[in-house]
């Protein structure tokens, strides 16, 4: 089957597959349509890491396509009418036991059926952030900022989009990454973050847009990808909404980034991160820099000193009086009542003090969340990231 014709990682597996089976490295990567440096890669991140490698994100489908028959959704719409008070765990629980010829859903679609008819009663929204730019620094030095951007979706050959997620050095202009992803979901850019962590050691402060997956409208705008590089000790900065100038440098690179190495576009996804590959080498290493007295980016830049941590040591909370872990569905359980944050502190440990009688505070690694009392309703402090660190 012709390599366009196929999505990247069935590509890679095949790949692997004839390698492992004793076929030539040159061989497979002219039959494939690659050069021999990216087959050379494929191959390394295999061995170190598996299939896993090979893998960019879960690919199981967001929803199911089959149609509940028409009988059985009249029948959850009647039982609702006779029994307002009810939800879909009930109703479904109620069929099952006494409707057993029925081919019921699964109580997530009863809860469909129930909502795309008028019958579910609307819960009051959670507060949306209103997205904010932050207080920006200047870099003196490499490390001092990095900015992260996905320069902006195109068509690939085989008409699939490509979302190249890029990230520079804003000192030196030196190009970190410049990834060729299927969306901007977060797996793929955290996933992404992380091997470059490894290879480059980590910055001070990293600074992008408000889109996703580097901000949300959830607390503070934080996002589970920004939490991440809380917890590792990284600053966020943020530019104002509709002022990409302020990530000016960024910006430029994108332009020279669309002119070489997407005008016209790869066939796949990769080919796509060859190409992608191919400008960052010659940006980096052989185009002289204007910004930079006419040197390359490489001739300046130096990897970190900070190492990313094979481990991440636990943040000291002593000086509050609990602490508790965040579930995944954003909440943490205090005096046998639960208190919602939000769920992109999953799997994180916060510390709680009592400030007041019946008042308590919230914070994660340095940072003031919020607040709850005797209801245990969680109220959000003033945004800590709009104030000068």
């Amino acid at each position: 089957m012709p390599w366009k014709e196929c999505d990247k990682v069935s590509e890679r597996i095949k790949f692997i597959g004839r390698l492992l089976d004793g076929e030539k490295m040159s061989d497979l990567c002219k039959e494939f349509g690659i050069s021999r440096v990216t087959g050379y890669k494929i191959q390394e991140r295999y061995k170190a890491e598996g299939l896993r490698s090979l893998a960019d994100k879960d690919r199981r489908p967001w929803r199911l396509a089959n149609k509940t028959p028409a009988n059985v959704e009249s029948v959850i719409i009647s039982l609702k009418s006779q029994h307002p008070t009810w939800g879909a765990p009930k109703i479904w629980a109620y069929l099952e036991r006494r409707h057993k010829n029925l081919k019921l859903p699964a109580r997530s679609t009863v809860h469909a059926i129930l909502d795309r008819n008028g019958l579910v009663k609307k819960k009051t929204g959670r507060k949306r952030f209103r997205a904010e730019g932050t207080l920006l620094s200047e870099a003196l030095k490499p490390n001092d900022i990095w900015c992260a951007d996905f320069k902006g979706q195109f068509r690939m050959q085989n008409q699939k989009y490509c979302y190249p997620l890029t990230i520079t050095d804003q000192y030196s202009r030196y190009v970190l990454a410049c990834e060729a992803l299927e969306s901007v979901r977060e797996h793929g850019a955290i996933e992404c973050f992380k091997r470059i962590f490894a290879e480059y050691g980590m910055p001070d402060k990293i600074r992008t847009d408000n889109g996703a997956p580097f901000s949300s409208r959830t607390l503070f705008g934080l996002s589970r990808l920004s939490v991440l590089w809380l917890r590792l000790g990284i600053a966020i900065e943020r530019i104002e909404p509709g002022h990409p100038e302020q990530n000016g440098r960024h910006e430029r690179m994108h332009r020279t980034l669309k002119q070489t190495a997407a005008n016209p576009p790869g066939n796949n996804l990769l080919q796509q991160q060859e190409m992608l590959e191919t400008f960052m080498n010659i940006f980096n290493r052989e185009r002289p820099h204007e910004g930079i007295g006419m040197q390359c980016p490489a001739d300046i830049y130096v990897p970190s000193v900070k190492p990313y941590p094979s481990v991440l040591e636990d943040y000291d909370y002593s000086g509050h009086t609990h602490t508790r872990m965040i579930q995944r569905n954003g909440t943490f359980r205090f005096k046998e009542r639960k208190v919602f944050i939000s769920e992109v502190f999953a799997e994180q440990e916060v510390g709680i003090t009592q400030i007041d009688e019946d008042i308590w505070c919230i914070n994660f690694m340095g940072y003031d969340l919020g607040y709850f009392g005797e209801n245990h309703q969680f109220n959000p402090a003033k945004n800590p990231f709009l104030l000068e660190n």
